[in-house]
């Protein structure tokens, strides 16, 4: 297995890891969410200035996140060309190195 096969499996492992958290975390927040709900009593409707012009939860999410989306786009896009305008000054990988590596 090649180093990138490699940190693409672990990367893999962990976003598996994560999920699986999340998963159970939100589970249990269900499961206490409706604890919860059937101990308390139910509370009278308040009305709230402008809440009908409020986003709603979920639309706040998908903002966000669409944002960090492409925050994040940019900043690759510049860690890229960064990369290449300062390739010339790189020294040039020892191509015998590479080529032991590579029959491994």
């Amino acid at each position: 297995m090649t180093e990138t096969q490699s940190v693409s499996h672990v990367q893999g492992e962990i976003i598996k890891t994560v999920n699986q958290s999340q998963d159970a975390l939100i589970e249990v927040v269900r499961d206490w969410t409706d604890a919860v709900q059937a101990i308390t009593p139910k509370l009278p409707a308040v009305n709230v200035p402008f809440a009908d012009r409020m986003p709603e939860p979920e639309q706040l999410v998908a903002s966000a996140y669409d944002f960090a989306e492409q925050l994040l786009r940019s900043q690759r896009r510049f860690a890229e060309e960064l990369i290449k305008a300062t390739a010339p000054l790189l020294p040039i990988p020892n191509q015998t190195t590479h080529a032991k590596a590579g029959a491994k």
